[in-house]
């Protein structure tokens, strides 16, 4: 069940429209879970995500090709084409390729069918286990968010230490509806600094740890860090805050123990970001930011 106290602490933000896609499949419970609670908050979503689990496929694109076999969790039936949408909800869609292809079908098919033009935000999640590190370069969730902020679009790519595949239709697990919430506690924030939401050609990596001491999205913490380790005498400066020019690793954001939610720039090319561009969204994001102990 959503918190309503959590959504009542949201700072005021306008509503968008939201193409969501992610890599583990459009009938896994992380992305209905999202959709459902990105739609309670008032943003028009529509989603465009692989037929079937399509984890660790990078940014692979491919035409979609006609399916043989059943979407996974017999989400669609066999010999169904090489796309479809669910029959009671059209703004649920599936894509028989990868996550950049569905991302990309939902920007230049779906987004003008619904939204009558281009999506304000893509968001692309919350994937079934973390993107840390070098990770990030295989990832089909982070394939798809910085091909859309390559393609102009903002873009968030969500993903959560917790859980394993889970049909849309069994018991919604309390992690999922938790990072439900916190990503959608991200997205009211980066909307309510105002567009351009985010710099051109740039996407937030946002990473959830474990919710196994943490019972509620408002137990949670958020904190900016970097994607990467930054190499001595190499890696230039981060932006300035928590008193350093280096920004922590994700990695040791999401394992400090306690709640911490790591966020993190990312550029189109999938590397961390500049200073000067992490200070634009560091300003953006203001006091929503707490700083490791």
């Amino acid at each position: 069940m959503r918190s309503t106290l959590a959504l009542a602490l949201l700072p005021v933000a306008s509503a968008i429209n939201i193409i969501s896609t992610n890599d583990d499949g459009w009938a896994e419970v992380n992305i209905r879970s999202i959709y459902n609670a990105l739609g309670a908050a008032g943003h028009s979503v529509v989603v465009s995500a692989p037929a079937e689990n399509q984890s660790g496929t990078g940014s692979r694109d491919e035409t979609p090709s006609a399916r043989t076999e059943p979407c996974d969790f017999d989400s669609c039936p066999a010999d169904s084409g090489p796309y479809g949408t669910n029959e009671t909800d059209t703004r649920l869609n599936w894509v028989n390729s990868y996550p950049v292809t569905s991302i990309k079908h939902g920007i230049d098919t779906l987004a003008p069918h619904f939204f009558n033009g281009l999506p304000d935000l893509a968001v692309s999640g919350p994937n079934v286990g973390n993107n840390l590190g070098l990770v990030i370069h295989f990832s089909g969730t982070v394939g798809a968010a910085s091909y859309a902020a390559g393609a102009g679009i903002p873009a968030i790519g969500f993903s959560g230490a917790d859980g394993t595949p889970t049909a849309w239709d069994a018991a919604v697990p309390a992690y999922s509806t938790i990072y439900a919430d916190l990503a959608t506690k991200i997205v009211e924030r980066v909307v309510a600094a105002g567009a351009p939401y985010l710099p051109e050609d740039t996407w937030l990596n946002v990473n959830f740890p474990t919710v196994d001491s943490c019972s509620s999205a408002d137990d949670f913490s958020f904190v900016f860090s970097r994607l990467f380790t930054a190499l001595p005498l190499i890696t230039a400066d981060d932006v300035q805050t928590c008193g350093s020019t280096r920004l922590p690793t994700e990695r040791s954001v999401v394992g400090t123990d306690g709640c911490y939610v790591s966020i993190s720039v990312g550029t189109s090319d999938k590397e961390d970001a500049s200073a000067a561009v992490q200070r634009e969204v560091l300003e953006k994001l203001g006091d929503f930011l707490s700083c490791l102990p």
